[in-house]
């Protein structure tokens, strides 16, 4: 087994923020050292701790409509990392889900980014991960999403693709005509085998 395999065992196995968690542990990520697309999010929702499978959910039903990434694509580690900043559930707030523990990004986080090598474009989605990945991308997630010009090649900032954001899509047209498209282009050139 490989130092990158022993890490994600040690990731699965991890009880760090257990007695924060209301329905216990369950790291769910994806990631292998040939991936060419990091997926960053926040952490799984419920539907996601119980199937134990990221973004399998109507968030990632509309997250693979934006990247035009069949089920197939999405879920191969091969060639897709997903590496949300918590792994486990966090439970639920006054307005959705609670935010990450942050025990989790301080205990994984830079090592497993270190086994990433091959990683050719990242999508940082949500306010938790563009505070961690863009940390000098300043004002609200709509002014950071709207720069998304700024950040290219390499990381590409968008909202979360919850079915809760259909009112910020609706007054944003210009993310499905201006980013969506770029977007698919980006994911497509970064999971191509040249």
């Amino acid at each position: 087994m490989g130092e990158f395999e022993k890490l994600l065992t040690e990731v699965r196995a991890c009880m760090l923020c257990s007695c924060h968690l209301p329905l216990g542990p369950r790291p769910v990520l994806q990631a292998l050292p040939s991936a060419r697309l990091l997926i960053v999010g926040q952490a799984p929702g419920r539907k996601v701790h119980e199937t134990g499978i990221p973004f399998r959910d109507a968030s990632g039903d509309r997250l693979r409509d934006w990247t035009g990434l069949s089920d197939e694509a999405f879920y191969d580690a091969r060639r897709v990392a997903i590496l949300p900043m918590g792994f486990c559930y966090p439970g639920t707030g006054k307005s959705g889900d609670l935010p990450p523990r942050p025990e989790c990004a301080a205990a994984w986080r830079e090592r497993l980014l270190a086994g990433l090598k091959k990683i050719k474009l990242t999508l940082v989605i949500g306010a938790y991960a563009q505070a961690y990945h863009l940390p000098g991308a300043k004002g609200t997630l709509t002014e950071i999403v709207s720069a998304w010009r700024d950040h290219l090649p390499a990381l590409l900032p968008l909202p979360h693709p919850s079915p809760r954001n259909q009112l910020w899509l609706r007054r944003n047209p210009w993310f499905e005509e201006e980013l969506l498209p770029v977007l698919k282009d980006r994911v497509r050139a970064a999971l191509s085998d040249s």
